[in-house]
């Protein structure tokens, strides 16, 4: 079994209503040995009813007191979702350095102010259009933004856009997402292998499982597993599915991290 969950929210986050005490309880009874609070810092976020802000001096010494009040039932890690847009990097990388965080995912939620969310990136575009811009703004935002350690749930674009056939074709964005990961291994940077795919019909784990082999390939190493869950029930989400997904592909280790520095767990 893989006992730890590296993503999940609370209601620091904008669009979740669950106190982080409800969502350890959860993760004690289902048994797990160690979770990341990964709740989202979003700067610039277009819908001013969702701000995702963190504000470190509450939110650290909160979930420590948590940490310290359950630390004999459950390992707890602190972090963070970083929204990552180009116009908001030196807030990031401010933000960064304002608590001794454990663990920090980037994902992309926004691109150019138009939120992945709904509907307003992909207007007027095609699929394939909307999906290489997609991956062409990760890769210029790893050379402009580095502090992180994985990079959440990497074919995200293709859960949203309204298109009759919203399937994402690895071999059709090959080069450009073989560029994003060979750039990730160069930085020591990981991935996540998020389950919540199946929640969003997707019908998979991201990312799909020829990216997640190509990482291999490569020499890709750090992997955190995460549900991305925003109520309890979600926590530990088709764990043993990505189990056997990570064992297919090759992994044997997952990651988890402490103070930003990554250790490496075996599968069991």
């Amino acid at each position: 079994m893989i006992l730890y969950d590296y993503h999940l929210h609370t209601n620091f986050s904008s669009d979740c209503d669950i106190l982080p005490e409800e969502m350890i309880k959860s993760a004690i009874n289902k048994g797990l040995k160690e979770i990341a609070v990964t709740d989202h810092m979003d700067f610039l976020y277009p819908d001013k009813n969702m701000p995702f802000t963190i504000i470190p001096s509450e939110y650290y010494p909160y979930l420590y007191e948590l940490k310290e009040k359950y630390m004999d039932k459950i390992n707890i890690k602190i972090g963070a979702e970083l929204g990552y847009q180009d116009t908001a990097v030196d807030m990031l990388n401010n933000f960064c350095k304002e608590a001794p965080f454990d663990f920090l995912i980037c994902s992309i939620h926004t691109i150019s102010g138009l939120e992945l969310y709904g509907d307003s990136y992909y207007k007027g575009k095609t699929k394939e259009e909307a999906f290489y811009g997609y991956f062409s703004y990760i890769k210029e935002g790893i050379k402009l933004f580095s502090d992180f350690d994985v990079f959440g749930h990497i074919d995200y674009v293709n859960r949203y856009g309204g298109y009759s056939d919203k399937s994402l074709e690895y071999e059709k964005y090959k080069d450009i997402i073989d560029d994003i990961l060979k750039m990730l291994i160069e930085r020591d940077k990981g991935i996540e292998l998020n389950t919540s795919g199946i929640r969003y019909n997707l019908g998979y784990i991201h990312p799909k499982i020829e990216i997640l082999k190509r990482y291999k390939e490569l020499g890709g190493r750090i992997i955190t597993v995460g549900s991305d869950s925003h109520k309890p029930s979600d926590i530990g989400f088709k764990f043993d599915d990505a189990r056997k997904l990570l064992i297919e592909t090759g992994f044997d280790k997952i990651t988890v991290f402490e103070k930003r520095k990554p250790e490496f767990i075996k599968i069991i």
